[in-house]
This record gives C-alpha cells, sequence and structure tokens, in this order.
C-alpha cells in the first residue's frame, strides 16, 4: 500500500516508539497526526516532522474523532499507529492476607481502560473514516498496527493489569481484522519486547538496569531500539500481504517471572 501523500495518526506519537513512527512516517511523505497528551514533546514535533499535534486522551471519543478530522484535512487517512500506552505494577495480592492490601481495583481499570478501550477506541472511529477512501488495485482502504508487549504472553510478577491490556490487545487482533476486511481495511499488532526507550530514564544507574534486563535477550544481546519498532510498524502497513497477524518484536527474547 503507498502511503505517499496520505495521512496517519499516531497515537502516543510524542516520545518512544510513537517518535520513531511518527518521523518514519514523515521521511516516508505521510502527513502525520502526533495524538498524544504531552503537548511540550508533540508540538514541537509535530512542527519539526511537518505534521499536527492533537491533544488526545485515546479514551475520549470526542477527542480521537478530533484527531482524526485533523488527518483528513491534510490527505486521506491510510495509517493508524496505536502506540498510546500506561504501565502499572502491583502484585494481586499483599502480605498480610488483609482485603485493602489487594491489588487496586481502579487503578486495574485504569490501565485496561487506556490500553485496551483506548486502543479499541480509536480503532472504531479511524477506521469508519478509513472505510470511505477509494481503494487500490487489491482493494486496499487502509491498514492499522496495534501495540501489545511480550508482557501479553511472558508476564511477570506484578504485571496482572499490564499483561491484560496487552493480552486483550491480542486478542481483538484476529475478530477486528475479520470485522475490516469487507472494506479493505488491514490490521496487524506488534509485540515490542524489551526497548530503549526514555521509560527507562538516562545516566549510570539507568545503563546498570538495562544491562541486566538484556539477559533476557537471546540475540543481538541488547535492548531494541525504538526505530527498529517504526521499521517493522512501516513493513506491515505498507506489505499488503501482512493482515490479522500478532508479530513478536524482541530479539528472542523469554521473560522470567520477576
Amino acid at each position: 500500500m503507498d502511503l505517499n501523500g496520505t495521512s496517519a495518526i499516531v497515537t502516543g506519537g510524542a516520545s518512544g516508539l510513537g517518535e520513531a513512527t511518527s518521523r518514519l512516517l514523515a521521511e516516508r511523505g505521510v502527513h502525520v497526526v502526533v495524538a498524544d497528551l504531552q503537548e511540550d514533546k508533540g508540538e514541537p514535533l509535530a512542527k519539526e516532522i511537518g505534521g499536527l499535534f492533537a491533544k488526545t486522551d485515546v479514551t475520549s471519543t470526542e477527542q480521537v474523532i478530533a484527531a482524526v478530522d485533523a488527518a483528513l484535512d491534510m490527505g486521506p487517512l491510510k495509517s493508524l499507529v496505536n502506540c498510546a500506552g500506561i504501565g502499572w505494577a502491583g502484585r494481586t495480592i499483599g502480605k498480610d492476607g488483609e482485603y485493602g492490601s489487594a491489588h487496586d481495583l481502579d487503578l486495574y481499570r485504569r490501565v485496561i481502560e487506556i490500553n485496551l478501550v483506548g486502543t479499541f477506541n480509536c480503532i472504531r472511529l479511524a477506521a469508519t473514516k478509513m472505510s470511505l477512501n477509494e481503494p487500490d488495485v487489491d482493494g486496499a482502504r487502509g491498514a492499522i498496527v496495534n501495540t501489545a508487549s511480550l508482557a501479553a504472553e511472558d508476564g511477570q510478577i506484578g504485571q496482572a493489569a499490564y499483561s491484560s491490556s496487552k493480552g486483550g490487545v491480542v486478542g481483538m487482533t484476529l475478530p477486528v481484522a475479520r470485522d475490516l476486511a469487507v472494506v479493505g481495511i488491514r490490521l496487524n499488532t506488534i509485540l515490542p519486547g524489551l526497548i530503549d526507550t526514555p521509560i527507562y530514564g538516562s545516566g549510570e544507574g539507568s545503563d546498570a538496569f538495562k544491562s541486566k534486563l538484556s539477559n533476557d535477550v537471546l540475540f543481538p544481546h541488547r535492548l531494541g531500539y525504538a526505530a527498529e519498532f517504526a521499521s517493522l510498524t512501516l513493513e506491515l502497513l505498507t506489505n499488503s500481504y501482512m493482515n490479522a497477524e500478532s508479530v513478536r518484536l524482541d530479539a528472542g527474547a523469554r521473560l522470567q517471572p520477576k
């Protein structure tokens, strides 16, 4: 699928995986809507790559529609990349046998709401407008890439909420792809492993922590680069025969319980 001259929405597009994806799509001639809550990072990035920033809470129907409309103003919306998400660590029960020390249920719901419900919210609204595009020779009108996580399959101790949310993203991949096939929209999901993003911080302590994390990585024996995630995203968007797949991007990593 040719993306040159089309528009795209990248949620969580102001930093990390989303930023790398926004930059690569812009390099390929795509008009990118950086859909994020981080105005301080999103505004300058959008200006730098010739796109638009849209302050977007992915759980808000109104704000996602505004991002979709902003994309349509720049060109036919052919791509959606869902990178927005949050993490939370907490064990299912505490050590004292008290109800109050069990996992905070509101925090569990919050992670699910953003990572899973938010992803679906963006899909349903962006795909609605993608369905109006003129089809190409394959009948294709658009493509979507979701971001899950290695935690969807190798969830560690304390990752109940995060793994549940990302497992849901993997679980929706096939049925949603089947729903959207009738209008020529493909959908795939990436399960990134240990990717070196700003979430790990910087400095000597951060470097030591990342070095320890890489012990679970098979080869190459390092954390992944955000640019490698962006490269796979671009392939999934443009390769017209990739559909309904959940692809691990982890250099063969298999996470231990903790």
